[in-house]
């Protein structure tokens, strides 16, 4: 696990990412919801892109600001990188941009598990 070591993920904003379509606000621009998944899914694949097959990782925690609105259609996309690993808990700067900008910025952290053992846990 190389601490600095960072993801980018892009999309274009769909209806199905607004804020009408979540039901988090009446308008169609990109849904916070949104926003924090795609922030989530660029961590969630950093991480994987380090850990053996047998590992993954669940969120466990998010701290986001959601800055600027960004149209249905816009270009966005999301940057993760990792700045510490304490055990198993992986912490990720995250921020999101359109092509004005950042649109949202904040950290998100991750626990690393065996899928198998987790699944077991929860049944």
């Amino acid at each position: 696990m190389e601490i600095g070591k960072k993801l980018k993920i892009e999309k274009v904003v769909t209806k199905s990412d607004t804020a009408a379509y979540y039901g988090s606000g009446l308008l169609e621009v990109f849904a916070t919801p949104g926003m924090i998944a795609l922030m989530e899914q660029t961590a969630h694949l950093l991480a994987k892109s380090f850990l053996p097959e047998y590992q993954d990782t669940v969120g466990v925690e998010v701290n986001i600001k959601h800055l600027k609105a960004s149209p249905l259609g816009a270009k966005v996309y999301a940057e993760a990188e990792l700045i510490s690993v304490e055990g198993k808990i992986l912490t990720f700067k995250v921020t999101a941009y359109d092509e004005k900008g950042a649109i949202g910025t904040g950290t998100h952290l991750r626990y690393i598990i065996n899928p198998a053992k987790f699944l077991n846990k929860i049944s």
